[in-house]
């Protein structure tokens, strides 16, 4: 029977990257988006096409109710997950901490950390094996900012990606014996379109000279990066973290 991944976020960069490669490689994917409807169904357009079976699912990560429908809707369609891929994530104009509001902190903590955990919560009761599942494999999508700190900039986002890397290290360790592996990917400066809800579109062109390989990375590159958790190569990986930073 297909194995099937849930990618969240994944209408846009590294979510729409990662639900395309994942169908190459024999995964029905359920492709979640928050109000993009029509890059959605781009992404969906594209695995069809080349032959692959996706779907896509309306949900915003900062609500559990649509995180409880989102997974029901793959129970529907699917009848099954193997594969969860947490890559919604949000930032906010760049600022500092002292510039930051607790409305502001509230909105980049429960999509970027409340959501992954209830996602990882919703996987776990499908996946256990403890509980009648097949296992699984979780990917959660952190970011270089967790190590860096992103000072004058993103302090809120790179502090939830954090908690990311925490989730990743505790959770690898509670259901290993479920048959589920838990591990994380955290891409340093890639060129999506994440950096225009920041305030500077550019971005990537002003840092690539931080990085030592002096360019900015792909949606793709991290994609491949991500996808090597769920190869048999990996299978014997858990709480482990792959940089896709260029060196930085």
């Amino acid at each position: 029977m297909q194995k099937v991944m849930l990618v969240t976020g994944a209408s846009r960069g590294i979510g729409a990257a990662t639900a395309v490669m994942a169908a190459q490689r024999g995964y029905a994917v359920c492709v979640n988006y928050k109000q993009n409807a029509d890059a959605a169904q781009a992404v969906v357009g594209r695995i069809e096409a080349a032959g692959g079976r996706a779907v896509a699912i309306k949900g915003d990560m900062a609500v559990e109710s649509d995180i409880l429908a989102l997974f029901a809707a793959v129970d529907e369609h699917f009848g099954r997950l193997d594969g969860l891929v947490n890559n919604a994530g949000i930032l906010e104009r760049q600022a500092r901490l002292v510039d930051m509001d607790a409305g502001r902190l509230r909105r980049i903590f429960d999509v970027n950390v409340v959501a992954p955990f209830l996602c990882c919560r919703e996987a776990i009761g499908r996946m256990s094996q403890s509980r009648g599942g097949q296992g699984g494999v979780i990917v959660n999508v952190s970011s270089m900012a967790a190590r860096l700190g992103s000072p004058g900039e993103y302090i809120d986002y790179a502090a939830s990606k954090g908690a990311i890397d925490t989730l990743t290290i505790g959770l690898s360790r509670e259901v290993a014996e479920e048959g589920i592996r838990v591990n994380a990917v955290r891409p340093g400066v890639i060129d999506t379109e994440i950096h225009a809800s920041g305030g500077e579109p550019g971005r990537v062109d002003r840092v690539k000279h931080s990085v030592p390989l002096r360019r900015g990375g792909t949606a793709e590159e991290v994609a491949g990066a991500i996808l090597w958790f769920f190869a048999p190569e990996a299978a014997y990986s858990t709480g482990a973290f792959l940089d896709v930073s260029g060196g930085r």
